[in-house]
């Protein structure tokens, strides 16, 4: 019988997330109003490119790419929906201690998963702690309504996703050389 090979999905989920997370921390920055080319990007490459990688984790067996992939798709595409549906008028206006709440329980859910890449690699780790550190500092700075808070998040949100973008190529690359070219400081099993 021969075996499935799937392709490591993870280079696609980083990506989505990466990109997805450098432009609409670039809106936070306050470089551009949310328009929709960032909900376009929410929906497509934040959204559904990671629910793909994650399902194809789910395949390969691996829980926390699964989860992990999964989950923040649905973040993404929950997060657009939360906009449209405040735009069109569906329903209730929502106000900024919800949103803050809404960041708040992501960044505890980002913070349990940051404990599972302890034993993966030093790069995403850094993904999963500047993620849990943008989580929270959004959180702050809708809570207080603050927009200098919400402009540092920008800036620490723009080195999450590229910091997420930079294991996506590394990931890519070294596998095409078949070799470590760009490190990303895989731990030693022991």
């Amino acid at each position: 019988m021969m075996e499935n090979r799937y392709a490591n999905p993870a280079p696609l989920g980083l990506m989505g997330f990466g990109m997805t997370t450098v432009l609409l921390n670039l809106h936070n920055i306050g470089l551009f109003p949310l328009n929709a080319m960032n909900l376009a990007m929410g929906i497509a490459y934040g959204g559904l490119a990671q629910i793909i990688a994650g399902i194809i984790e789910f395949k390969k067996g691996n829980t926390f790419g699964a989860t992990a992939f999964s989950s923040y798709g649905l973040f993404w595409i929950s997060k657009v929906l939360l906009i449209i549906f405040d735009k069109l008028g569906f329903v209730t206006t929502t106000d900024n201690l919800a949103i803050a709440a809404y960041l708040f329980i992501w960044g505890i859910f980002t913070l349990g998963l940051f404990f599972g890449t302890l034993k993966v690699s030093r790069a995403l780790q850094f993904v999963f702690i500047s993620l849990v550190i943008l989580f929270f500092l959004l959180a702050i700075g809708n809570a207080s309504l603050n927009q200098t808070i919400i402009r540092i998040a920008g800036v620490e949100g723009v080195i999450c996703g590229l910091s997420a973008m930079y294991l996506s190529f590394a990931e890519i690359i070294n596998e095409m050389h078949g070799r470590e070219v760009l490190p990303i400081g895989i731990i030693k099993k022991q």
